[in-house]
């Protein structure tokens, strides 16, 4: 069972990844957590940082986030047990003390507090709703300062009144019992209070929301690219973050009863007077999500095996099953491999991210691909079949100081993408240029890398033969490339192959057949040799279904 450490010291976590993109996550946490103990399994990476949780959750190789509860051997069983005993078994490999439980929850819970208190803006009543607008908007500090003075004394009035109406209670109380009308209308002027801040709040979210419409429509040709960035101001993306972490945020409640003195009446305070308390460890709703491989499989369901760790859980600790709205999610992994049990973090994957309107690539593939093209500041950086943008926008979220631009001769595609850049507030870094990627309007070797997933699939598959243009594609990618200039390139595994047979041929001229033949088009030019390019690596990555390969080169002087 792995230690749990308290506050400013090591925590121990592990993240789930695509199969093929371990490497690459396993190397963020090292470059930006200063991780230690890195561990990697199958589709997971465990490790320990010190780093705040907000910090961690920033992760973009991975896809989801885990407080690790436990990792042990994997639990075997013997041919002959009995069904009962080996009900028992399980449930005590699995659960192990109930001091390590409370432990782990304890820190979940400081955590989910880490992770609340960015959260602020979540509950606060329509006065504060209101007036965090206004910063949003970028009013003066003075007019904010005037604002927050009369919210003071508008709750300074509704303490007096509620004094009042405390007072008047008592004068009716007759033979020690409370009047119930008036206590009745006081609890109902609260909540119809209450009402009202949620539907403000409700409208907020929907204000908010308009920030994936701003994309702006139109058609361009080669010489043109989309201008933006006037329309939108730099607090849009934390306007998206904040409605993703309204989604996330359980743990927070729109009104709390708080017990009085008198311990007989309870006052429904605002939420923006109360931190978001977790749950105690004896108080916790829980459910058990189990996925469960291997010889263990034989012997026990996916569900039999998750009704036996419920059951045996709330024995020991005295929580309450709830499937469909639990308060901490127990996340279970036996194979013959490994034991692995964990928390979620965070509701949603760390790969979706906020300040994508419309997916394409899928964002963990897009940033590993960025990775390896080692931008530096000042670079150039093209895509000439960028699709929705998603990896320029995964390239331009972790290097500021850098030019994108994105070619696309598709204007559906163009449209998706000009809403994504519209919505991650990237204009005046990303431009889009409709042209075809055989005949890039660009001078030679004026890009510093070129990065491209070139279209397969059924999904994201075009009605242009792919692999007939390959050569003409590279050609041209090759040609803008500078000396030294990386190449990154997502294939599907035929494209792979072909790549592979194009730049093993040899560094030789056209024959004499091929000079004296008349050239039609696009698709009779010949293409000149490939040898400037020499490969670096070769990575297989998952995509879902099927199953991509990163190529990457560096173009070097002949």
């Amino acid at each position: 069972m792995s230690e749990l450490r308290s506050e400013g010291s090591l925590v121990r976590y592990y993240c789930t990844a695509g199969n093929g993109m371990e490497p690459f996550l396993i190397d963020e946490l090292k470059r930006k957590l200063a991780a230690e103990d890195v561990c990697q399994l199958p589709g997971k990476v465990l490790f320990s940082s010190s780093a705040g949780i907000n910090r961690v959750r920033e992760l973009k190789a991975a896809e989801r986030l885990f407080l690790l509860l436990k990792q042990d051997s994997p639990v075997q069983l013997s041919a002959h047990i009995l069904p009962a005993k080996a009900a028992s078994v399980l449930q005590s490999r699995v659960l192990g003390d109930k001091n390590q439980w409370t432990s782990a929850v304890m820190t979940w819970s400081r955590l989910q507090g880490e992770l609340a208190g960015k959260r602020t803006t979540v509950n606060t009543p329509s006065t504060a709703l209101s007036v965090a607008r206004k910063r949003e908007e970028g009013r003066g500090t003075e007019e904010l300062r005037e604002e927050e003075e009369e919210e003071e004394e508008e709750e300074e009035e509704e303490e007096k009144s509620s004094e009042e109406k405390k007072s008047k209670t008592v004068t009716v109380e007759r033979g020690g019992k409370l009047s119930r009308e008036i206590c009745g209308v006081e609890v109902q002027t609260l909540e119809k209070k209450r009402k009202r801040d949620d539907e403000e709040g409700k409208r907020m979210v929907m204000e908010l929301s308009s920030c994936t419409q701003n994309g702006r429509k139109g058609m361009l040709s080669e010489t043109d690219l989309y201008g933006r960035g006037s329309g939108l101001d730099h607090n849009v993306e934390r306007s998206c973050r904040t409605m993703e972490h309204m989604a996330e945020d359980f743990a927070e409640k729109n009104v709390e009863l708080v017990t009085t003195t008198g311990g007989s009446d309870k006052t429904l305070l605002p939420p923006s007077r109360i931190k978001p308390e977790p749950p105690s460890p004896a108080s916790v709703s829980f459910r058990i999500s189990c996925k469960c491989t291997g010889s263990l499989s034989r012997y026990f369901s996916t569900q039999e095996v998750s009704k036996v760790i419920g059951v045996g859980l709330s024995r020991l600790l005295g929580w309450k099953v709830d499937l469909k709205n639990p308060q901490l999610e127990v996340n279970v992994n036996l194979s013959d491999d490994h034991c692995l049990l964990g928390f979620p973090l965070t509701r949603l994957p760390l790969a979706n991210r906020s300040y994508m309107k419309t997916t394409g690539l899928r964002s963990t593939v897009a940033w590993a691909m960025a990775s390896l093209a080692q931008i530096q500041p000042g670079f150039f950086v093209v895509d000439p079949m960028c699709g929705a943008g998603t990896i320029l926008i995964e390239a331009a979220q972790e290097h500021k100081a850098v030019c994108f631009l994105g070619v696309d001769i598709d204007d559906g595609q163009l449209q998706k993408a000009n809403e994504n850049v519209a919505c991650a507030e990237l204009g005046n870094r990303i431009h889009l240029l409709k042209a075809s990627s055989m005949m890039l309007p660009l001078p030679s070797a004026s890009v510093d890398a070129v990065v491209c997933d070139l279209p397969f699939g059924r999904k994201f598959g075009t009605k242009t033969n792919m692999a007939a243009n390959l050569p003409l594609i590279l050609t041209e990618m090759e040609r803008v490339l500078c000396i030294g200039g990386t190449l990154v390139l997502l294939l599907s595994p035929q494209l792979s192959c072909l790549l592979k047979k194009l730049l093993a041929q040899k560094d030789t001229g056209p024959t004499s057949n091929q000079e004296t033949e008349p050239q039609v088009g696009l698709q009779h030019r010949l293409p000149p040799p490939l040898s400037s390019l020499k490969h670096q690596a070769t990575l297989r990555v998952s995509l879902g279904v099927i199953d991509g390969l990163i190529h990457k080169y560096v173009k070097k002087d002949t």
